[in-house]
């Protein structure tokens, strides 16, 4: 079955539109300050409600991903998929580099080097929840009117140009000589595997830990509200919802039971767009079809 023949780009245009109109918003809040602390708790609260949606619809670094990517649609480049074992596996390292995080951020407690008396730092992320500050990165405007404290790529005129974890990178390696060049380096190498590889970051950022593991525990089944569903008596196993998932979803395909649970989609809901089968995935919010595919 020919996937071009069903071809469909109308969510995929309004989900980009979504992530540029967040990109001004987080670039105005940038500007603006606001509590970082606080951002952090709303990025994972919706996680355990809306399961991956900010990657998927929010995410600036998702946003330069999805722009590459066009650009090498544009280009009628090919793209590369990992092998599956591969693609997992880097799924699955980002709860890894979460909870050394978390630790890092614990043992300053447990060490005594932090006291309960610094929890107020929480909301601008200060000492001791500087390391939360990872989870914010992919949030980070490529431009900006003044020099950030960390330093930046380069600067024209006034405006500095950086990208996601370079503040990161120039942090914790500033007595380094070789900071800036690292610096580079990193963003050159996503930037020229995100061309061949899409969504190649969110298969192990951290920010994009998705909670819906709690699901696991019968109270909590419900969550996440908002979820991707299928018609298993619709499906005829073509395969082009595997073929066309930015990172490699394979349940959708595989699922037998209707609502697919993995916290590896970010519903994009490309899926669901190029599906040739009327009506065979559905995006849900709780019991309530918000889109299905119209395809024949």
């Amino acid at each position: 079955m020919n996937c071009t023949k069903y071809k469909n780009k109308k969510i995929h245009t309004i989900r980009y539109a979504v992530q540029v109109l967040f990109f001004f918003l987080i670039f105005y809040m940038t500007i603006i300050g606001i509590w970082k602390g606080v951002l952090v708790l709303a990025i994972f609260g919706m996680t355990i409600f809306l399961g991956r949606f900010f990657c998927g619809w929010i995410c600036p670094f998702g946003l330069y991903m999805d722009t590459i990517t066009g650009l090498r649609n544009l280009l009628k480049r090919p793209h590369w998929p990992l092998p599956q074992k591969l693609n997992q596996t880097l799924h699955k390292t980002r709860y890894v580099i979460a909870l050394v995080i978390l630790v890092i951020v614990l043992l300053s407690f447990i060490l005594g080097s932090a006291t309960i008396f610094d929890l107020p730092n929480f909301i601008w992320l200060r000492p001791p929840f500087v390391p939360f500050t990872f989870f914010l990165e992919p949030l980070q405007p490529f431009i900006l009117p003044w020099k950030p404290p960390f330093g930046a790529l380069f600067e024209i005129n006034g405006a500095y140009f950086t990208y996601p974890y370079v503040g990161e990178i120039m942090i914790y390696l500033q007595k380094s000589r070789f900071v800036l060049p690292i610096a580079y380096i990193f963003t050159t190498a996503t930037l020229v595997v995100s061309f061949k590889v899409r969504r190649f970051w969110c298969r192990f950022c951290p920010t994009g830990i998705s909670l819906s593991i709690i699901n696991r525990f019968k109270p909590l089944r419900a969550l996440p509200l908002l979820s991707l569903n299928k018609d298993t008596q619709k499906c005829t196993k073509c395969g082009i919802c595997k073929r066309v998932c930015p990172v490699q979803v394979t349940e959708i395909y595989e699922n037998k039971t209707g609502k697919i649970r993995t916290s590896m989609c970010i519903l994009c809901l490309r899926c669901v767009e190029m599906c040739p089968q009327k009506n065979c995935l559905s995006l849900k919010f709780t019991n309530k079809t918000l889109y299905k595919n119209y395809n024949q």
